[in-house]
């Protein structure tokens, strides 16, 4: 082999090298930039799925809500919430078992916004006597539930469940600071509230609003609600500061 041959050869040989390198830098690229566009779209089908499945759940409460409202609970069929979510009858035992937990669930989240809405009002106020804060937020709710008799009654005396009943609401995962039940448990510890039981206290006062004010609000029996608040504060004081 003579020189010029040689130097041909690493030249060659240099050359292709490179141009390899090049066309698996290429390949990998091209490869990288698939894997990208697949893993992009994989995601967005996901978060399609996602929405879309939230979507149809909530159909179906809001529907359900409205027809139970309207109609009454024993007078709606699965078949009447799903007509009106228009989704299909399959669809709705994806996500409920029958129409007896998806009223289960309706109730605690219904009862779970009133306190939460009250919790947001009262934080735009400055309240600093903790057995105020609680009254402020039960005279929030008695109000809500005044102006708005169909939900009273279909809540009827079951609204310590928007506190207590987490798992018919799913709350393991959301936000804790519209929790009724963390500001009560809070605000007495940072009080030095003395209360021998502190979750039977508080189940007892949601418990004592639910039920009298049920009475209350829609026959005015033992007297109107605005005439019985007086009595029900004085109690719920006697709870916490006795």
């Amino acid at each position: 082999m003579t020189i010029g041959h040689l130097l041909y050869y690493i030249t060659f040989m240099t050359i292709g090298q490179y141009l390899l390198q090049y066309l698996l830098t290429k390949i990998q690229n091209y490869d990288i930039i698939n894997l990208i566009i697949v893993f992009n779209n994989t995601i967005e089908r996901i978060i399609i799925m996602k929405n879309d499945k939230i979507e149809k759940e909530n159909r179906l409460l809001d529907n359900a809500f409205r027809l139970f409202t309207e109609k009454g609970i024993k007078e709606t069929s699965i078949q009447d919430i799903v007509d009106s979510a228009d989704v299909a009858k399959g669809t709705f035992y994806l996500y409920f078992k029958d129409k007896y937990q998806i009223r289960d669930i309706l109730i605690a989240k219904k009862s779970e916004k009133l306190f939460s809405d009250a919790l947001n009002s009262l934080r735009k106020t400055y309240i600093a006597n903790f057995s105020d804060q609680i009254i402020y937020i039960i005279n929030y709710v008695i109000d809500e539930l005044t102006k708005n008799p169909l939900l009273l009654k279909f809540i009827s005396k079951n609204l310590s469940w928007g506190v207590y009943n987490k798992t018919i609401l799913k709350l393991q995962d959301k936000a804790e600071e519209n929790n009724l039940y963390n500001l009560f448990m809070q605000g007495i510890k940072e009080n030095n509230v003395k209360l021998e039981n502190p979750d039977v206290t508080l189940f007892m006062i949601i418990e004592l609003v639910s039920s009298t004010c049920f009475n209350s609000i829609l026959y005015k029996e033992p007297l109107s609600i605005e005439n019985y608040k007086p009595y029900l504060y004085k109690a719920i004081r006697n709870l916490l500061e006795n």
